[in-house]
C-alpha cells in the first residue's frame, strides 16, 4: 500500500482521533457482501468479486493487516497486472487518466507541462501524453530525476532550481505558451502558470506538494481567458458506472504495459517502516511511488 502526505500535512485532516492511515491499498478478498441489495445490484455482479479474488481499493485507513470496504471502492485486478502495481497505482493512475479525460482532454498536437514530472504522478502524466501524441515539458530538481522522466515520455525537463521556468517553456512554444497545465506544487508555481498558459488554456491545479495555492482574484483569468480548474479523482470516480469504466480501462492499460508504474521502495509494515517512508517522503528525494508491505 502507498504512503502520502496531505493528512500528515494537516491540508486534508482527519475528523476524529484515533485514525487509521492510508488511502490506496491492494491484496485478496477474504469475505464478501451479505446484503441482498448488494449482491443483486448488477454492477456489483459485473465485477465478479470472489473470496481469493485480487482487488485494488481507493478508502480511508488502508494501513492495516484486514480492511473492510464498501464495494464501490474495490477495483477487481486483472490477472496481469500483480497486486503491488495495483497498489502503488491504483489512485495515481486513475487520478493521471481522469484528468486527462475530464479536467483537460489531452490530444494529439497539444503541448502540455507537467510540474514534479519525477513523482509517481508526474510520470504517469508523462507516459500518457506520450501515448496520446501531446508534446510533454516537464519540471523537476535533479538532473537524475530529469533522465527519468524522458524515460517515461516527458520530451523536455527544466530543472526549476537552475532554470527560468516560464523562460524555458515560452522558448520551447515559441512564445505562446502550454494548452495545459497540471500543477501538483500548489504554492510555489500557481503564480507561473498564468505567465506561460497560452490565450485560452487551461491550468489544472493537481496537489499542494508546496502549501495550498493563497486567494487571488478571479480577475486574473481574464487576460488570456484561462480556465482554471482545482478537480480531484474521487468526484470524477464517484459513482458505481463511472469507478466500474475508469477502473477497467486503468487497468487495461497497466496490464498491457502502456502505463508502468514506478516504485521508488517498498518498505514494511512497522513503526520504522512506516517512519523512514514518510522521512523519505518528506525529504523530496523519491521518485515514483513508495510503499508498504504489509505481510
Amino acid at each position: 500500500m502507498p504512503i502520502g502526505g496531505i493528512s500528515r500535512k494537516g491540508i486534508y485532516p482527519y475528523k476524529e482521533f484515533p485514525a487509521i492511515l492510508g488511502k490506496e491499498t491492494s491484496g485478496t478478498i477474504v469475505a464478501l457482501p451479505t446484503d441482498e441489495a448488494v449482491l443483486n445490484d448488477e454492477l456489483y455482479k459485473k465485477n465478479n468479486f470472489r473470496v481469493g479474488g485480487k482487488v485494488a481499493a481507493d478508502f480511508l485507513g488502508s494501513h492495516a493487516t484486514y480492511a473492510s470496504v464498501p464495494w464501490r471502492c474495490v477495483y477487481p485486478i486483472p490477472e496481469n497486472v500483480s497486486t503491488r502495481d495495483a497498489a502503488a497505482g491504483i489512485l495515481q493512475a486513475l487520478t493521471a487518466y481522469t484528468f486527462f479525460e475530464e479536467a483537460y482532454k489531452v490530444k494529439k498536437g497539444d503541448t502540455i507541462l507537467v510540474h514534479t514530472v519525477a513523482g509517481g504522478l508526474g510520470l504517469l502524466f508523462a507516459q500518457l501524453g506520450r501515448s496520446r501524441g501531446a508534446t510533454v515539458i516537464g519540471t523537476t530538481s535533479t538532473a537524475e530525476k530529469a533522465e527519468l522522466a524522458k524515460q517515461n515520455g516527458a520530451d523536455h525537463v527544466i530543472l526549476y532550481p537552475v532554470e527560468d521556468t516560464v523562460k524555458r517553456v515560452l522558448e520551447l512554444t515559441n512564445g505562446e505558451g502550454v494548452d495545459a497545465v497540471f500543477d501538483g506544487v500548489g504554492k510555489d508555481t500557481f503564480d507561473a502558470n498564468f505567465k506561460l498558459t497560452k490565450r485560452k488554456g487551461t491550468i489544472v491545479s493537481v496537489g499542494n506538494a508546496s502549501g495550498p495555492v493563497e486567494p487571488f482574484s478571479p480577475l486574473r483569468l481574464v487576460e488570456k481567458n484561462l480556465k482554471l480548474l482545482r478537480p480531484t479523482m474521487s468526484n470524477y470516480v464517484y459513482t458505481a458506472e463511472e469507478a466500474y469504466r475508469y477502473g477497467k480501462e486503468v487497468f487495461q492499460l497497466i496490464g498491457s504495459g502502456a502505463l508502468k508504474i514506478h516504485i521508488f521502495k517498498e518498505y514494511p509494515f512497522t513503526t520504522e517502516g512506516v517512519q523512514q517512508a514518510h522521512s523519505d517522503l518528506v525529504g523530496r528525494k523519491t521518485t515514483g511511488k513508495l510503499i508498504i508491505k504489509v505481510e
